[in-house]
C-alpha cells in the first residue's frame, strides 16, 4: 500500500506536473464509448460523384468532426480519400503514414515513388511504406481509392521514419484470375464468401497487405447471401461494381435466427464506399440479378498483429 506520508511536499512539485491529471472511479470510466467520452464511428456513405467532376486533387472522406479528432480521418486509425487527376496532370501525396493503399478505379497512369516509376491501370492496386512523397500522373481520366494510417500515427505522435515492406503492385489481371479460380473452385459454394485476401511476404504472421493494412477483394454472386459476421476492425469498404438491389445490413446484435435485429441498410453504388463500424454485425444481399464486386479495406493487420481482431461468423446449423 502506497505511503502518502513518503510523498515530497506539494510545493516542490511543479504544477505542470500535475494539471492535466484526471482520476476516474472504474465504473464510470471502464467503458468510454458507453460514458460519451469516446465517440461512436457512425455508418456512413460517400458517393463516386465525389470523384466524377472537378479538377484533379484529394478529395477527403473526412470524419473528423463526428469523431472529435484532428483530420481528416475516416475512422480512428485510417484515413480514406478519392483522388481525381486530369489527362496529363499530376496530383502529390506525401502522408507521414506506415502504410498507403491505392486502387485504381479508373484510368492509367505512373506514380514516381523513391526514384522509381510505377505503371498503373483500372483494377490495380499499389501499397506504398513510409517514404518522401509520391507523385501521380494521369495519362487518362483517372481516379484512385486511398487508404492510409496516417491518423494512426498522428494520435501516437509518431513519425513514420522507417519502411517495413517494398512498393507492391497487384496487377488486376493477376488479382482477377485468382478470384475467378476462387469462384469456380467447387467447394465455394460451402464458404463464407468468395473472395481472395491480398498479402505482401513481409507480413507473415497476419498475411494482410500491409503490417497494419488488410483487404480482400470479393465477388458477390447473383442472388448470395453473405451471413452475418463482426469483428473489431473497422471496414471502410469499396464497392467496385453492382446493380440496383445489392445491399448490406448492419446492426448492433444478432437473435437468435441469425437476423440483425433493428438493421441500418446499406445499398451499394458503384465506385462507392460505406463505413461499417466495428464490432456490428453485417450481411451482404445480391438481389440484382449481376455479380457484384467489393473491395473492403480495415485496420485489420494491426488488429490481427495485437491479437485483438475477434471475428465471428454465424453459421447455419
Amino acid at each position: 500500500m502506497p505511503n502518502p506520508q513518503a510523498t515530497v511536499e506539494a510545493s516542490a512539485v511543479p504544477e505542470s506536473l500535475t494539471a492535466d491529471v484526471r482520476i476516474y472511479e472504474y465504473s464510470q470510466a471502464a467503458d468510454p464509448i458507453a460514458s460519451g467520452a469516446t465517440p461512436p464511428i457512425p455508418y456512413t456513405d460517400f458517393p463516386a460523384t465525389l470523384h466524377q467532376t472537378g479538377p484533379s486533387r484529394i478529395i477527403p472522406l473526412d470524419l473528423s468532426g463526428k469523431l472529435k479528432r484532428p483530420g481528416p480521418l475516416t475512422s480512428p486509425g485510417l484515413a480514406a480519400s478519392f483522388v481525381r487527376i486530369l489527362p496529363g496532370e499530376s496530383v502529390e501525396t506525401a502522408p507521414n503514414a506506415s502504410s498507403e493503399l491505392y486502387y485504381v478505379l479508373r484510368g492509367r497512369g505512373i506514380t514516381r515513388f523513391g526514384g522509381q516509376d510505377i505503371p498503373w491501370t483500372q483494377g490495380d492496386i499499389l501499397t506504398l511504406p513510409s517514404g518522401t512523397g509520391a507523385t501521380h500522373t494521369a495519362e487518362d481520366d483517372a481516379a484512385f481509392y486511398w487508404v492510409h494510417d496516417e491518423p494512426l500515427l498522428r494520435y501516437l505522435g509518431a513519425r513514420a521514419a522507417e519502411p517495413t515492406f517494398n512498393p507492391t503492385l497487384f496487377r488486376a489481371e493477376e488479382t482477377l484470375a485468382e478470384l475467378a479460380k476462387a469462384a469456380a473452385d467447387p467447394e465455394a459454394v460451402n464458404r463464407s464468401r468468395i473472395s481472395v485476401l491480398l498479402a505482401n511476404r513481409t507480413c507473415d504472421q497476419t498475411l494482410t497487405i500491409t503490417p497494419t493494412l488488410w483487404a480482400m477483394l470479393g465477388i458477390l454472386p447473383i442472388g448470395a447471401v453473405q451471413l452475418p459476421h463482426r469483428h473489431q476492425s473497422v471496414a471502410l469498404d469499396l464497392i467496385i461494381d453492382c446493380q440496383p438491389g445489392c445491399y448490406t445490413l448492419v446492426g448492433k446484435e444478432l437473435g437468435e435466427d441469425g437476423r440483425i435485429i433493428d438493421p441500418v441498410r446499406v445499398d451499394w453504388k458503384p465506385a462507392s464506399v460505406f463505413v461499417t463500424p466495428p464490432g456490428e454485425w453485417h450481411a451482404h444481399y445480391n438481389e440484382s440479378g449481376v455479380e457484384a464486386y467489393l473491395l473492403p479495406i480495415q485496420d485489420a493487420g494491426l488488429q490481427t498483429y495485437l491479437r485483438s481482431l475477434d471475428i465471428r461468423f454465424y453459421t447455419e446449423d
